[in-house]
């Protein structure tokens, strides 16, 4: 792989990488926001024992564990590109050495 080739790699690779980190920070608050509030909608149908607060109880937990499922996706990305990363470097390490 040429040179020019493997730093248009390392730049696409880190921007996706910044792009993704700043969408994880921001998944991170939604979902401890949409914990808080399954906990309290939980809490709440345990008080009024109503069938319409279990639902808003199970609506809320559905809703918390969705985007809990699409935090730990962007973690698994994140872990790939990060590997990637690491072996364009190793790449460009090993061409910087020479034979």
């Amino acid at each position: 792989m040429t040179r020019t080739i493997l730093q248009r790699r390392l730049v696409d690779v880190s921007d996706r990488l910044k792009r993704l980190r700043a969408e994880l920070a921001v998944t991170e608050e939604q979902v401890a926001f949409l914990e808080g509030e399954a906990e309290e909608f939980r809490l709440r149908a345990l008080v009024s024992e109503t069938p319409l607060a279990d639902a808003e109880a199970r609506d809320a937990r559905q809703q918390a564990d969705t985007m809990t499922r699409y935090r730990d996706g962007l973690l698994v990305q994140i872990g790939r590109l990060q590997q990637e990363l690491d072996e364009l470097l190793d790449r460009m390490a090993a061409e910087l050495a020479g034979p």
